[in-house]
Protein backbone atom coordinates (compact mmCIF):
# COMPACT_ATOMS: atom_id res chain seq x y z
CA UNK A 1 0.00 0.00 0.00
CA UNK A 2 2.53 2.51 0.71
CA UNK A 3 4.00 4.70 3.87
CA UNK A 4 1.73 7.30 5.62
CA UNK A 5 4.08 10.33 5.32
CA UNK A 6 1.28 12.77 6.12
CA UNK A 7 -1.64 11.28 8.59
CA UNK A 8 -3.83 13.65 10.58
CA UNK A 9 -6.59 13.19 11.58
CA UNK A 10 -10.16 14.52 12.59
CA UNK A 11 -10.54 15.79 15.81
CA UNK A 12 -13.74 17.63 18.00
CA UNK A 13 -17.26 17.67 18.87
CA UNK A 14 -19.17 14.70 17.44
CA UNK A 15 -16.16 13.05 16.18
CA UNK A 16 -15.04 9.58 16.84
CA UNK A 17 -12.22 7.70 14.83
CA UNK A 18 -11.10 4.32 15.52
CA UNK A 19 -7.78 3.52 13.52
CA UNK A 20 -4.52 2.08 14.24
CA UNK A 21 -1.80 3.47 12.15
CA UNK A 22 0.44 6.49 12.71
CA UNK A 23 2.10 9.07 10.72
CA UNK A 24 5.48 7.52 9.34
CA UNK A 25 3.73 3.85 9.56
CA UNK A 26 4.12 1.67 6.49
CA UNK A 27 0.82 -0.05 5.53
CA UNK A 28 1.53 -3.48 4.26
CA UNK A 29 0.16 -4.57 0.75
CA UNK A 30 -2.06 -7.61 2.57
CA UNK A 31 -3.72 -5.72 5.01
CA UNK A 32 -7.03 -4.06 4.72
CA UNK A 33 -7.08 -0.92 2.60
CA UNK A 34 -9.10 0.66 5.46
CA UNK A 35 -6.91 2.70 7.65
CA UNK A 36 -8.95 4.50 9.94
CA UNK A 37 -13.07 4.27 10.36
CA UNK A 38 -14.80 7.69 11.12
CA UNK A 39 -18.06 8.16 12.74
CA UNK A 40 -19.85 11.52 13.27
CA UNK A 41 -22.66 12.06 15.52
CA UNK A 42 -25.21 15.18 16.14
CA UNK A 43 -28.76 16.35 16.85
CA UNK A 44 -30.17 14.32 14.15
CA UNK A 45 -29.11 12.86 10.61
CA UNK A 46 -28.84 15.89 8.60
CA UNK A 47 -25.97 17.72 11.44
CA UNK A 48 -24.51 14.51 11.33
CA UNK A 49 -23.85 14.36 7.34
CA UNK A 50 -22.52 18.29 7.15
CA UNK A 51 -20.13 17.13 10.27
CA UNK A 52 -18.71 13.94 8.37
CA UNK A 53 -17.92 16.12 5.62
CA UNK A 54 -16.25 18.69 8.21
CA UNK A 55 -14.60 15.54 9.34
CA UNK A 56 -13.32 14.58 5.60
CA UNK A 57 -12.05 17.71 4.96
CA UNK A 58 -10.06 18.13 8.05
CA UNK A 59 -8.23 14.55 7.04
CA UNK A 60 -4.42 15.50 6.11
CA UNK A 61 -3.10 11.76 4.47
CA UNK A 62 -0.09 11.72 2.22
CA UNK A 63 1.55 8.87 0.50
CA UNK A 64 -1.32 6.27 0.44
CA UNK A 65 -4.59 6.25 -1.70
CA UNK A 66 -7.78 6.96 0.46
CA UNK A 67 -11.53 7.04 -0.68
CA UNK A 68 -11.97 9.99 0.89
CA UNK A 69 -13.18 11.90 -1.93
CA UNK A 70 -15.75 9.23 -2.54
CA UNK A 71 -17.30 9.62 0.83
CA UNK A 72 -17.26 13.60 0.57
CA UNK A 73 -19.37 12.70 -2.89
CA UNK A 74 -21.31 10.20 -1.05
CA UNK A 75 -22.28 12.67 2.28
CA UNK A 76 -22.84 15.67 -0.61
CA UNK A 77 -24.92 13.52 -2.92
CA UNK A 78 -28.64 14.80 -2.92
CA UNK A 79 -30.10 11.34 -3.03
CA UNK A 80 -28.00 10.21 0.36
CA UNK A 81 -29.10 13.71 1.80
CA UNK A 82 -32.38 13.35 1.21
CA UNK A 83 -32.51 9.61 2.69
CA UNK A 84 -33.52 8.54 -1.20
CA UNK A 85 -31.43 6.03 -1.74
CA UNK A 86 -30.69 2.03 -1.62
CA UNK A 87 -28.06 -0.32 -1.96
CA UNK A 88 -27.59 0.49 -6.28
CA UNK A 89 -26.47 3.94 -5.05
CA UNK A 90 -22.87 3.59 -6.70
CA UNK A 91 -24.28 1.85 -9.72
CA UNK A 92 -26.97 4.74 -9.86
CA UNK A 93 -24.98 8.00 -9.24
CA UNK A 94 -21.34 7.25 -9.14
CA UNK A 95 -19.18 7.81 -11.91
CA UNK A 96 -15.12 8.61 -11.59
CA UNK A 97 -16.09 11.99 -13.47
CA UNK A 98 -17.97 12.82 -10.32
CA UNK A 99 -14.96 12.48 -8.19
CA UNK A 100 -12.92 14.76 -10.68
CA UNK A 101 -14.95 17.60 -10.40
CA UNK A 102 -15.22 17.49 -6.49
CA UNK A 103 -10.93 17.35 -6.72
CA UNK A 104 -11.20 20.20 -9.46
CA UNK A 105 -13.57 22.35 -7.16
CA UNK A 106 -11.03 21.80 -4.13
CA UNK A 107 -7.88 22.67 -6.29
CA UNK A 108 -9.46 25.74 -7.53
CA UNK A 109 -10.28 27.11 -3.84
CA UNK A 110 -6.89 26.04 -2.99
CA UNK A 111 -5.63 28.06 -5.78
CA UNK A 112 -8.16 31.11 -5.04
CA UNK A 113 -6.58 30.94 -1.37
CA UNK A 114 -3.14 30.69 -2.41
CA UNK A 115 -3.35 34.13 -4.75
CA UNK A 116 -4.98 35.81 -2.08
CA UNK A 117 -2.29 35.44 0.49
CA UNK A 118 -0.04 35.95 -1.40
CA UNK A 119 -1.67 39.14 -2.49
CA UNK A 120 -1.88 39.64 0.96
CA UNK A 121 1.92 39.24 2.10
CA UNK A 122 2.28 41.24 -0.98
CA UNK A 123 0.82 44.69 0.23
CA UNK A 124 2.02 44.20 3.63
CA UNK A 125 5.97 43.94 2.05
CA UNK A 126 5.10 46.97 0.02
CA UNK A 127 4.15 48.92 3.34
CA UNK A 128 7.11 47.79 5.73
CA UNK A 129 9.73 49.60 2.60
Amino acid sequence: MGKLSVYQTPIGDGIRLDDGYREGMDIPIYYDPMISKLITYGKNRNEAIQLMIKAIDMYRIEGVETTLSFGKFVCEHEAFVQGNFDTHFVKTHFSPDAIKGIRSKEARWAALLALKLYDEEKNILRTLD
